[in-house]
């Protein structure tokens, strides 16, 4: 029995703190977003706990522009959530509850043919809807969402 305890402590001692990876920050800040250069006031988003907290995500495309139309707006704010899920190593199906900002909310039936699209029925997050008297650069879906980051 000597032997085990004397083994077991070798073990341990030669297992280090350095060995193990390296504590997450409590807070941790995600990505730099800019809008044709010029970085913007806010993270992409920001992971506390086991919990991802994504900035609002307008339609906007890669070439700084917004598409017409609410679904085409709709589709890329769901596909920039979608980068910046991929980047922190979620997906989709880790989102459990987003908030939609609607310039108008005659939009709203439009804006979710979309939505359903990209979460599966019967796993689709808790949601909230608003109609807002305007969005950021004259938008008319701004998407905010949050996705459980923790061990699975």
């Amino acid at each position: 029995m000597k032997s085990i305890a004397a083994l077991a402590t070798g073990v341990l001692a030669m297992t280090s703190a350095t060995d193990a990876a390296p504590p997450r920050p409590a807070v941790e800040h995600l990505g730099r977003p800019s809008l044709n250069g010029q970085p913007l006031p806010f993270s992409d988003a920001v992971r506390v706990g086991d919990t991802l907290y994504l900035s609002g995500q307008l339609g906007i495309g890669p070439d700084g522009k917004l598409p017409q139309g609410i679904e085409a707006q709709a589709r890329q704010a769901l596909d920039n959530i979608g980068a910046i899920l991929k980047r922190a190593g979620l997906a989709y199906s880790d989102v459990f509850h987003c908030t939609a900002m609607l310039s108008d909310m005659k939009l709203w039936p439009d804006f979710n043919k979309v939505y359903v699209t990209y979460f599966p029925e019967g796993k689709r997050p808790a949601r909230s809807a608003f109609g807002a008297n305007g969005l950021a650069l004259g938008g008319l879906i701004e998407l905010e969402c949050q996705a459980y980051a923790g061990k699975k």
